[in-house]
């Protein structure tokens, strides 16, 4: 059996102490993303270069229909995986420690938190990690928070100022702390299925 390294330990929810030798690989991506992302967040607003400064950092390169605006923060670009037509507006957080995966069409309005990670109740210094899935077409809307282990169906609206803390199915509208289902729908015009 071939050992995991420490991103597949996070990204698997395996318990993952911050102290432990493995995970100085983890700090050494943090340090490189987090020096990176503060370039791009002091660059001048050229669609163009700020899309390529992305491209070098992201461990794939990141389509050309896709967008970010910064600033932003990201602790590790190389656990989250964009689709295409992705537009992400400025202020975002990601704590993509335990995976973020954004699929084709996902629009993310300003401000918006995505957290995967947690810690042990009883050992502070012990890493729980969750992924976050966001699948096609989903809009988030300004401030939304999503929680460790949440996946958002496609075609999705989540409202502005949620907290989403479970799993939303397709075709609905979530709002709320904590966020809840208050519509459901069959179609919505705009939105590609």
């Amino acid at each position: 059996m071939t050992k995991k390294n420490i991103f597949e330990r996070l990204r698997s929810g395996e318990p993952v102490n911050m102290f432990e030798p493995d995970y100085v690989e983890a700090i050494e991506e943090m340090n490189r993303t987090r020096m990176a992302i503060f370039d791009i967040n002091h660059m001048r607003p050229d669609y163009i270069k700020v899309h390529e400064a992305f491209c070098n950092i992201f461990n794939e390169p990141i389509d050309e229909t896709t967008n970010i605006l910064p600033p932003c923060e990201i602790d590790f670009v190389n656990q989250v995986k964009l689709g295409k037509n992705v537009f992400i507006n400025h202020s975002l957080c990601m704590m993509s420690a335990g995976g973020i995966e954004i699929e084709d069409g996902v629009q993310i309005g300003p401000q918006a938190t995505i957290v995967t990670t947690n810690h042990d109740f009883n050992d502070h210094n012990t890493l729980l990690c969750k992924k976050v899935v966001i699948k096609k077409n989903v809009w988030i809307g300004c401030r939304v928070t999503i929680m460790p282990g949440v996946t958002i169906g496609k075609n999705s609206v989540i409202a502005g100022g949620a907290v989403v803390t479970k799993d939303v199915p397709a075709n609905s509208v979530a709002a709320g702390v904590p966020a809840k289902v208050i519509k459901k729908f069959n179609k919505f015009k705009t939105m590609k299925s």
